[in-house]
């Protein structure tokens, strides 16, 4: 592919950029007649070509889902969530009622099973908090699941496998094509890779829909514990291939719970009582189970979100050695922080949960000595950042992202804890799998911009027009044809 007349930095001269083999095989000054050596030519018009975007944290199927099912994410209370599925119940058939995006930690009151019979009465309701950690099933749907659940909350692991259960009775075939629809949404989005940690035999799943079609982003998926012997029993390693664009990424262990649910695992309690949240997993438990993977050639990927938490997985990385990332890190000590580099752990960090998070933080989280989203301090201390979503939580905007970091708010408040704020270089590294910039012999995975990110505002730069795709020297994504 050629892709011409383009620039490569804020201010800089026009060039042109060819790929060879997925690769980039060239790069000089716009020329009236080049031409391309392979692919096709697209025509940059002066528009800005960046590294394309990584998502390092998605839960593709939830995600793939979510873009139909019933937005609750202004609901201020139970009843209120109950009022909205009331209202929306006759326009969406006789099927399981699906809703998203619930925060339920600031409510004057409880959800309940009881309040969605009383609202849809026998109607099959399930509906997923904004974190993914908590799933509020209706007394008829509990019965189908043969779920015997007091309250119908389920937190945490629970909800883990109730999600599980309800995509069991999805149609696979139809599951699938959706999935391979949203990796074209993807691609809209400048985004060309992904890290699925979608709670599922993910071999099978990504084996299954590449058969069906191709994705039009790289994607690494994730394996869990259950999934673990499976694995190691095949010889298998982070890296190793599966399908076209699909190979085995980290093991994915859940160790605390949320802050939206109060169950991320603190050393400070929580305020109006004594709980500090939970463990998933003792300490020795995650070490064995971290042991394993790396013996196998996995890598370890640990769901960490409380201080002590982090603090523990920290342990058990310098135990098992190796390196591996921690998902989420949104809560650290000080003495923390330098912890990442010198165990080679990435942060892998969801810049949107901190704005989304910010009134719960400040409510749950305030006067500890710990720092919440520590961002810049992280960065300072050598830690390698990736940034993702964790979709359907956060959408997969990357250029939100990338502004949330930076700017540190997303609406008119004033920024929030801006000591944290990431210099704009930093970001796009962050949000492009580490890449920096364009360079030769890099791979062609490219975004094309309207404007060069360094010349926009926080407003400006959540706005500017995605123009093209481009993945492995293959164009995915053009705005000319959408």
């Amino acid at each position: 592919m050629l892709i011409k007349n383009v620039v490569l930095t804020a201010g800089g001269g026009a060039v042109d950029v060819q790929t060879v083999d997925g690769r980039i095989a060239d790069i000089s000054a716009t020329t009236a007649s080049g031409s391309a050596i392979e692919g096709d030519t697209l025509d940059g018009r002066g528009a800005a070509l960046l590294p394309s975007f990584v998502d390092n944290h998605v839960h593709l199927t939830q995600w793939a889902t979510s873009l139909t099912r019933i937005d609750v994410s202004g609901a201020d209370s139970a009843a209120d969530l109950a009022d909205i599925l009331a209202r929306s119940n006759e326009r969406h058939g006789s099927g399981i009622l699906r809703a998203q995006g619930f925060r339920d930690a600031l409510w004057p009151d409880a959800p309940h099973k009881d309040i969605l019979q009383n609202a849809l009465p026998g109607r099959r309701a399930a509906i997923t908090s904004m974190d993914l950690h908590t799933l509020w099933l209706s007394p008829a749907l509990l019965d189908d699941l043969g779920i015997d659940h007091p309250t119908g909350v389920l937190r945490d692991h629970d909800c883990m496998e109730g999600l599980g259960a309800l995509d069991r009775l999805a149609d696979p075939v139809d599951s699938d094509r959706g999935a391979l629809a949203a990796t074209r949404e993807l691609a809209r989005r400048g985004i060309t890779a992904v890290t699925d940690f979608e709670y599922a035999d993910n071999r099978a799943v990504w084996t299954r829909r590449s058969a069906l079609g191709r994705a039009d982003v790289r994607v690494d998926f994730t394996v869990w514990p259950e999934w673990l012997d499976h694995e190691l029993e095949r010889g298998a390693a982070t890296g190793d291939i599966v399908a076209d664009g699909v190979a085995l990424g980290p093991l994915k262990v859940m160790f605390d719970g949320s802050l939206n649910t109060r169950t991320a695992c603190c050393h400070d309690p929580y305020p109006g009582g004594t709980s500090s949240g939970v463990l998933l997993e003792t300490p020795e438990d995650l070490v064995a189970v971290m042991r394993r993977a790396r013996a196998g050639g996995i890598t370890p990927a640990i769901h960490a979100i409380g201080d002590r938490a982090n603090s523990l997985a920290l342990d058990a990385f310098e135990t098992v050695g190796g390196g591996g990332r921690i998902e989420h890190a949104q809560q650290i000590r000080p003495g923390d922080i330098p912890r990442f580099a010198a165990t080679g752990v990435a942060a892998s960090i969801q810049p949107q949960h901190a704005m989304s998070d910010r009134d719960v933080a400040d409510e749950l989280w305030a006067g500890r000595s710990s720092i919440a989203y520590p961002y810049l301090s992280l960065h300072r201390a050598g830690a390698r950042l990736l940034f993702g979503s964790d979709a359907p939580v956060s959408p997969p905007s990357p250029l939100d992202a990338v502004a949330d970091a930076v700017w540190r708010t997303d609406d008119e408040r004033p920024p929030w804890q801006p000591s944290e704020a990431l210099p704009l270089g930093v970001a796009l590294a962050a949000a492009s799998g580490g890449r920096h910039s364009v360079e030769l012999g890099s791979k062609a995975d490219l975004v094309l911009l309207a404007e060069h990110p360094a010349q926009l505002g926080n407003r400006d730069l959540r706005a500017v027009p995605i123009l093209a795709t481009v993945l492995g020297g293959r164009l995915t994504f053009d705005s000319a044809f959408a």
